[in-house]
């Protein structure tokens, strides 16, 4: 039997909690209730599929990740969007930086995937949004002040059991 998995950066409780009305605003005002099933995270490996009897491979993989980054910050700073009409994403921006792209470059070897470009971002909206809703959104969050900062001090490894649980953490530490 087939499982998907992946590996993200969860914040705290209280920005999940945070974007989590963003997400409500969405799904009663523009119909896109998909990503409210799915807690706030940055994205560092996108899902795939492994037979579950290969998971031990996957675990071992995931322990292999160089985390030998001290924790950091990132800032949440406003929204952005993938404005493609046959699949748009509304989304929460990082600033750039450095260490998150270390992060994502150092899971992507242990974890080899086709995505060349690593763009950050924090789901809002996505799946069940219609174009049409997506572009009234839009028009909504463009100019919308959300700024936070997101501390980065672990990576988590998940599997979809019919919604997505963490089955490993990894914490980052400078040795």
């Amino acid at each position: 039997m087939k499982k998907m998995y992946f590996i993200a950066i969860y914040p705290d409780q209280k920005i999940i909690d945070e974007i989590r009305v963003f997400k409500e605003d969405l799904a009663q005002n523009f119909e896109n209730s998909k990503a409210l099933t799915n807690d706030a995270h940055i994205t560092l490996a996108p899902p795939f599929s492994r037979e579950i009897e290969l998971e031990e491979d996957i675990h071992l993989a995931f322990q292999k990740i160089d985390t030998n980054i001290a924790p950091f910050e990132i800032i949440l700073n406003g929204f952005g969007s993938f404005p493609n009409p046959k699949n748009p994403v509304l989304f929460i921006k990082p600033e750039e930086n450095e260490n998150l792209k270390q992060l994502y470059f150092n899971v992507k070897e242990k974890f080899s995937f086709e995505r060349d470009s690593f763009c950050p971002h924090v789901t809002v909206g996505y799946r069940d949004f219609t174009y049409e809703n997506f572009l009234k959104a839009w028009e909504v969050y463009k100019d919308q002040n959300y700024e936070t900062k997101l501390l980065v001090d672990k990576i988590s490894l998940l599997r979809h059991d019919g919604k997505w649980v963490s089955i490993n953490e990894k914490k980052l530490s400078q040795e």
